[in-house]
């Protein structure tokens, strides 16, 4: 939760306009309940040092050591050429590990006085490598001094709290800026119901509160934390079941599929029979549909599992009974795909008003942003007259020019790729609230998708189609060992020999402007890997070219490319024409050529697990086993490659996932998930605190149920709309 109403006080009245400001740009705190909220992210114990070993890269951190030695240095330099330059240099150790700090110039002087050694103090600054050492320059500094000093004021208590902080504000000022406004904690208003707080052993907000910022011991922080995850997850997960409460409420058309029609003549001429799990979600689908409420339901599969067939069979059953259903693809590469491949599957069935065309046929048309005015015309006027069962489309389905004559069902595929906005038009174009089916191939853990997608009822496609063939992984350490990368070439040249295909796909396109010319300095290599421009599909499809795969018909795909020239490189590459193809993430999903059995991923520590999962989804789509190569240049130890080691060690989805989540932390997912707001979880870990998670949803469920406009709950209400600002109020609603 954030800000309750005695907490509404603006910073810049309680704390001054500078630092007012600082907070606002750099933390987004407003008021005095955002600072109250804004948790330490760990303590220190005023005796113990931090663990240096143990710094992440690039990331700006506060630590507590010991000052082992500083020494003073001279230089020249085109500003002080006579060798006035000055260069302190401080090493700081925790007993085990040691760390270098670096003060230029005028900067010198201060340190150099207080920066003795065996002085201890908290140190913040950016983590960067030098010389393969870690080193901070510059860093702010607060020593940590016995003496009956502020200092030790401000730390009373024998734990320090560290503070998420940035380079203009550090962690000591955010704790004292909270010693100011620490006593408005008492005026908080408490948003769990008192039966439910005292039921659970929870101590009261206002003592959280100040737990979590001034604890004695460490049971004060457990204390403080397990309220304050309880209040995350509570009021998060009223929010979702007010929603559902009030999605059960809408009226929809029951959807039934007629005995003989559309769905069973599709089904007799399937190929091949579908799997336990096709069979298993299709009822659940099926039974949703069947009701006069709209269903919303989330669909999740491994890459390659079956999820279009699934959809497919539902929009089917919405066409058998007198309906219409919308597929919504985020890129018109896929779109085209999914159009392909539908009209392949469906056969005579999709030919409906044509000759040759079976008696139950519908027509399924593709509408495109690039399409030509004749043929978009048509489109419009077979989804108008009804003509049209099945539309296939990109973002060009939410104009509104287009009218459906009777919309049923929609299917969002990547639900991840549309905002809500676009999601909400396209519903907004049935006569009643259509039913909505959200596709992923990026596999949630459970208590994400509680969290995240909290009012969509999850089914899970967890089983590979028979024949589909097994995938195997390897990282390629390019700068280590650049032999190991000579062979990748030779591993596609031999894909190829045997009659296969294979992908390279690349971070960058390469017909961007160039960067500015950067000042050549020397750097590590560490440095030079993160530091130089991602590999490009232009640059690296060149080289392949004329080097390595010289003599092989190298073919290019990207998204700036027209979209007919982007559809003929896709017809060539799936009819066999062309060997190897060199693409950005536009195959990133979708894309189904069974023959391409190899895939080389340029930079992968460029791209995230999900990501490069659903990348590698692209092999060993036929009978042949596939071949992933992960080509990084980042050194041994980087959390990338630890990144990149996870990826090529597992072909499991959801294991991937929460490897994902537990490196980025839930942030993102649930940032993104309520509309690039910033996450309203500061305290709960959605990996970790699955079982509170669960219990709030059904304690939430429960109180929604018994009084959906919590009349008799004021404080909950209150810590809600500061959840729900308006735009994600909106963002719940249209869901």
């Amino acid at each position: 939760m954030d800000l309750v109403p005695a907490l509404e006080e603006p910073l810049k009245k309680v704390l001054g306009p500078a630092t007012a400001k600082v907070m606002a740009e750099h933390l987004g705190l407003q008021t005095v309940g955002d600072l109250l909220h804004h948790y330490p992210r760990r303590y220190e114990e005023r005796g113990r040092l931090t663990h240096l070993a143990d710094l992440p890269m690039d990331e700006h951190v506060t630590v507590v050591a010991q000052v082992a030695d500083a020494r003073l240095h001279t230089f020249a330099s085109a500003k002080a050429p006579r060798g006035k330059g000055q260069r302190l240099e401080v090493t700081i150790t925790d007993g085990s590990g040691r760390l270098q700090l670096v003060f230029f110039g005028a900067g010198v002087h201060k340190p150099h006085k207080e920066l003795l050694p065996g002085t201890r103090a908290m140190f913040a600054g950016k983590v960067s490598v030098f010389n393969r050492r870690l080193q901070l320059a510059h860093p702010a500094y607060e020593l940590l001094r016995g003496d009956a000093g502020e200092t030790v004021e401000t730390w009373a208590g024998a734990l320090i709290p560290i503070y998420p902080a940035t380079a203009k504000m550090e962690s000591w000022k955010i704790g004292k800026a909270l010693q100011t406004v620490l006593p408005s904690a008492q005026e908080a208003l408490d948003p769990l119901p008192d039966p439910l707080r005292a039921g659970r052993g929870l101590v009261p907000l206002p003592e959280a509160l100040l737990k979590i910022h001034r604890p004695h011991t460490r049971a004060d922080i457990e204390d403080a934390r397990a309220r304050l995850k309880w209040d995350e997850a509570f009021v998060l997960q009223t929010a979702l079941a007010r929603r559902r409460h009030a999605d059960a409420l809408l009226p929809a058309v029951a959807r039934r599929p007629k005995p003989d029609g559309l769905l069973t003549a599709f089904d007799a001429r399937l190929p091949f029979t579908l799997t336990e799990g096709q069979r298993k979600v299709s009822e659940e689908i099926f039974t949703d549909l069947a009701t006069e409420h709209p269903m919303h339901r989330l669909l999740q599969g491994e890459v390659g599992s079956g999820k279009t067939m699934v959809a497919l069979r539902a929009m089917l059953a919405v066409v058998d009974a007198g309906g219409q259903a919308a597929m919504l693809a985020p890129t018109e590469v896929l779109a085209q795909q999914h159009h392909r491949s539908v009209t392949e599957m469906m056969g005579e069935l999709a030919e409906g008003g044509m000759l040759g065309g079976a008696e139950d046929a519908t027509k399924v048309v593709l509408l495109t942003g690039s399409m030509g005015a004749a043929a978009r015309r048509h489109a419009l006027l077979d989804l108008a007259t009804g003509e049209a069962g099945i539309v296939i489309g990109t973002h060009a389905l939410i104009e509104d020019k287009v009218q459906f004559h009777d919309l049923g069902l929609v299917v969002v595929d990547e639900q991840h790729r549309f905002g809500v906005e676009q999601r909400d038009a396209l519903r907004g174009k049935g006569k009643q609230p259509p039913h909505l089916l959200v596709m992923t191939a990026t596999p949630i853990p459970r208590t994400v998708a509680m969290t995240v997608f909290g009012d969509l009822e999850t089914s899970v496609l967890d089983q590979l189609p028979a024949g589909r063939s097994p995938i195997a992984s390897h990282v390629v350490p390019a700068a280590d060992k650049p032999h190991f990368l000579a062979r990748a070439w030779e591993r596609v040249r031999e894909e190829v020999a045997n009659g296969h295909q294979a992908y390279v796909v690349c971070p960058r396109i390469g017909d961007e402007e160039d960067a500015p010319k950067g000042t050549a300095k020397t750097k590590s290599p560490e440095d030079e890997a993160e530091k130089r421009p991602p590999l490009a599909v232009l640059d690296i499809a060149d080289h392949l070219a004329k080097g390595p795969l010289r003599g092989l018909r190298v073919e290019v795909l990207h998204g700036r490319m027209q979209p007919d020239d982007k559809d003929a490189v896709m017809r060539r590459f799936a009819a066999g024409e062309a060997d190897v193809l060199v693409a950005t993430t536009v195959i990133e999903v979708g894309v189904n050529v069974p023959n391409a059995t190899a895939m080389v991923i340029m930079d992968a520590d460029r791209f995230g697990v999900s990501q490069l999962h659903q990348l590698r989804g692209r092999v060993g789509r036929g009978s042949a086993p596939g071949l992933c190569l992960l080509v990084t240049e980042m050194p041994e130890a980087s959390p990338a490659r630890q990144r990149l080691n996870a990826v090529a060690s597992t072909l499991d989805g959801f294991e991937l996932s929460r490897i994902d989540l537990e490196q980025r932390r839930e942030g993102d997912v649930l940032g993104q998930a309520q509309s690039g707001t910033r996450s309203s979880l500061r305290m709960l870990a959605v990996i970790d605190d699955e079982e509170i998670i669960a219990e709030a949803r059904e304690e939430a469920t429960r109180i929604v149920a018994a009084d959906p406009e919590l009349t008799d709950l004021p404080a909950l209400r209150t810590a809600l709309d500061a959840l729900l600002d308006e735009e994600r109020e909106q963002y719940l609603e249209k869901g």
